[in-house]
């Protein structure tokens, strides 16, 4: 890499990943926008399809997401119908959700997505899982 006095954009890790995902999100809305949920819905929904009766704080973890921003999330999934929100019995102070029948409805429609989006971009299944694992790879290094 080439010293300068000033950042240059071309040699910014940053800026690549930006636009990459930037542009990989964007190629979600048209099939996003069918189900009448946002991209970071999306994510929550496919945490809870993995594993539903999750708390709000495990959601957040999984998702790098603080509570003031995911709880929004989670009332507008609710007020739509695809989930309920429940206190734990044991204690009062920790909410789960829960997955409802419109949301299991919503899941049969969103699980043609991931296809849908690699057949829109010309790489391959190895592309796809080395730029997943070297992605994850940092993240970790990251999240220490």
């Amino acid at each position: 890499m080439k010293k300068s006095k000033s950042p240059n954009l071309e040699q910014q890790i940053c800026f690549p990943l930006y636009v990459l995902a930037k542009e990989i999100t964007g190629l979600y809305r048209p099939f996003l926008d069918e189900l009448d949920i946002t991209y970071s819905q999306y994510l929550v929904m496919m945490v809870l399809w993995e594993d539903e009766g999750l708390s709000v704080n495990c959601i957040g973890e999984k998702l790098y997401l603080d509570s003031g921003t995911l709880t929004p999330l989670l009332k507008r999934l609710e007020s739509k119908g695809f989930i309920s929100r429940k206190r734990k019995k044991e204690d009062e102070r920790v909410v789960e959700i829960f997955i409802t029948e419109l949301g299991k409805v919503l899941q049969k429609k969103a699980s043609e997505i991931p296809e849908k989006i690699y057949g829109k971009i010309d790489a391959s299944a190895t592309d796809w899982a080395e730029l997943q694992e070297s992605a994850n790879k940092i993240l970790k290094k990251i999240k220490k």
